[in-house]
């Protein structure tokens, strides 16, 4: 079925010990509808759509690689002004990048706007955005089966009330393990968690802890799935939106009531997906994926996990 996700398409300009890239298309939109819609026509064979603000900057082929990949574009604004931008770099063992600069541009005004024949998917994914414009597109929107979020430190830190309003909001909840100890104040995650879970209200809540794999937990079960190990790290940017992509596509090829092993299945393929964006800078892994080979690294892990 469906997915509706709406988010950030940016350029990204990113250095790390494997090199540099500049105005590379990202964003959590970009990577976690690339992400999506790769399952989707690998496995279900469905539609993603896209809302969204680029500006007048926004680059033909860019806009093609995206329309390329199959996703509905009907959503996606061109304002006058420039792409959102941002430059970072990752040093060590590339945990955790240093933004050197943010350029909101046209993304600092944006106000999503869902099409009409995008207001009823299956599954609504809001991305890396301000509380208050998650709590906009979910008024905009009737999800089949479940809504989830995504959220940032920087709305922890300037908004942390709108963000835990939209939260009660949701089916299901991303973060990660830093956001969710600065929500709950609480360094113990499992405390964190289940704490946050209840606050929201929030039937399942998901975790992700980079190189450590992800923690979730849904219904009052936890469950923990190891990352893919990998020796060729060339750029994390956008690999907690791939994750996100690839959930959301997996979710919306069910229906009913989520189950702890459709959850645990879900997010398997997800952290799989994931390992592919960070061996190339920008979307170039994900862009260049095919299936087999999606097929055969699912294959290592689940044999990894003893499945």
């Amino acid at each position: 079925m469906s997915v509706l996700i709406v988010g950030s398409i940016a350029y990204d300009s990113v250095a790390s010990p494997e090199g540099s890239v500049e105005r590379a298309l990202g964003g959590s939109a970009t990577y976690g509808g690339l992400s999506c819609r790769f399952l989707q026509q690998h496995m279900t064979g469905r539609e993603t759509g896209l809302v969204g603000v680029v500006g007048n900057d926004f680059a033909d082929e860019d806009r093609q690689i995206l329309a390329d990949a199959g996703l509905d574009l009907e959503g996606l604004e061109t304002a006058e002004g420039e792409t959102f931008r941002w430059e970072g770099a990752y040093h060590g063992a590339m945990a955790e990048a240093e933004t050197k600069a943010t350029y909101l541009n046209v993304f600092e005004h944006f106000q999503p706007s869902v099409p009409e024949t995008w207001q009823q998917p299956n599954v609504v994914f809001c991305a890396n955005l301000h509380p208050a414009l998650q709590n906009s597109v979910l008024e905009q929107t009737t999800a089949g089966r479940l809504t989830m979020l995504d959220s940032m430190n920087l709305w922890i830190t300037i908004a942390k009330p709108a963000l835990l309003e939209v939260m009660q909001a949701v089916d299901l909840i991303i973060i990660n393990d830093g956001e969710a100890r600065m929500l709950s104040e609480d360094e113990n995650l499992v405390r964190a968690m289940h704490a946050l879970a209840e606050e929201t209200n929030t039937r399942t809540l998901i975790v992700k802890r980079g190189e450590h794999g992800v923690l979730a937990l849904h219904e009052g079960a936890l469950l923990a799935l190891p990352a893919v190990p990998t020796a060729h790290v060339v750029d994390p940017t956008g690999c907690g939106d791939t994750f996100a992509g690839a959930l959301a596509a997996h979710l919306a090829s069910g229906s009913g009531p989520l189950s702890l092993d459709e959850l645990r299945t879900g997010l398997m393929m997800a952290t799989v997906m994931a390992s592919f964006t960070l061996e190339a800078f920008g979307t170039t892994a994900l862009r260049g994926l095919e299936g087999p080979s999606f097929d055969q690294r699912m294959a290592d892990y689940r044999s990894m996990l003893g499945l």
